[in-house]
């Protein structure tokens, strides 16, 4: 277990290293990766500590565990998250997901543009794994002491200083545009807006002439907005910015291909093994919604699938894609289902 929590915050520390590096290109794509590595160390570490065995089962003999070179196969990011918070759905997890389906889409890409795109859910990762390895093992653990802001150059050439906001503004390719825009949208308010899943402030000059407020640089504080008095209590300035939401049609709400891949993701599956065909399977086996052609398109369970007129076919909730994770979790429910 030991090793594993060092492994886990030796990756992090790297990650925060590699991002705050001058002259890196492209730094979210380095600190995504390292953070993967020390987030799912953590999970196991955890697992263990609790006597859970963190290992995928043989799929021929259950009894037995999945075998890598020998060893036994870990639990990958998704499944830790699926089994560490048993589906349930916070702002801690989605930040995470986010990152999983975000390194499957720019791993052998390069998208420099993509950093100051994504800073927000890059650092509520680094707070949220810190209060994590914090609460699970204790203060020992912690990486504050270790960690930093990292400096700004301010004092450019202005020819040179927009040529660089130029190169950060140019525009991502559509599809990892469109998976962005696509996962926010998805969240519920209450989690879009959470600073556990995007972490966003700005840092401003201090101009004051007392002596202790002149060695201030800046510190990030657990902000209360039921504490009307908290941010009285520090002489230090602190801005949270909150991004406004617009509101979407059929928030929450997915296409049988996205529900395909989130159910393939989460159970370590491929396309082969579960695509928008199996899914088909899937809604006909608990009746979920009517079959095509049907004179009342509008009869489904409302809680898994709803009707949109509009465009004349269905989407799909979240208590649908969490419920279909968990039942396809049954080997022998599996292949009743789909029939392999």
């Amino acid at each position: 277990m030991k090793s594993l929590l060092d492994k886990a915050r030796e990756a992090a520390l790297l990650a925060v290293e590699t991002y705050n590096r001058p002259g890196t290109v492209f730094r979210s794509r380095a600190y995504i990766v390292l953070m993967h590595i020390a987030w799912t160390s953590l999970f196991l570490a955890i697992f263990h500590r609790q006597g859970i065995k963190p290992y995928y089962r043989d799929t021929k003999n259950p009894r037995r565990f999945a075998r890598i070179d020998d060893e036994p196969k870990p639990w990958d990011l998704s499944e830790c998250i699926l089994q560490y918070w048993k589906g349930s759905d916070n702002a801690v997890a989605q930040n995470l997901r986010f990152f999983i389906r975000l390194r499957n889409k720019i791993e052998h890409r390069h998208l420099p543009e993509l950093d100051i795109e994504i800073f927000g859910e890059c650092q509520a990762l680094l707070f949220n794994f810190e209060e994590m390895m914090e609460k699970e093992f204790g203060t020992k653990y912690a990486l504050n002491e270790s960690l930093a802001i990292s400096l700004q150059f301010s004092r450019m050439r202005q020819a040179e200083r927009d040529k660089s906001i130029r190169q950060l503004m140019k525009p991502l390719a559509d599809d990892v545009t469109s998976f962005i825009q696509r996962f926010r949208s998805a969240l519920s308010d209450n989690i879009a807006g959470d600073m556990a899943y995007s972490y966003k402030v700005f840092l401003l000059p201090n101009v004051g002439g007392h002596p202790s407020r002149d060695s201030l640089a800046v510190e990030f504080i657990a902000y209360d907005p039921n504490d009307s008095e908290q941010l009285g209590m520090y002489e230090k300035m602190t801005a949270l910015v909150k991004e406004k939401h617009i509101p979407v049609a059929n928030l929450d709400k997915f296409k049988p291909s996205v529900v395909a891949e989130q159910v393939r993701e989460a159970l370590g599956l491929n396309k082969e093994e579960f695509n928008a065909g199996h899914h088909i399977k899937c809604w006909r086996y608990y009746n979920v919604r009517p079959s095509g052609g049907s004179n009342n398109p509008a009869q489904c369970r409302t809680e898994f699938c709803q009707y949109d007129e509009a465009h004349e076919d269905y989407v799909y909730t979240k208590k649908w894609v969490e419920f279909l994770i968990a039942e396809l979790q049954d080997d022998e429910k599996f292949r009743t289902i789909l029939g392999k």
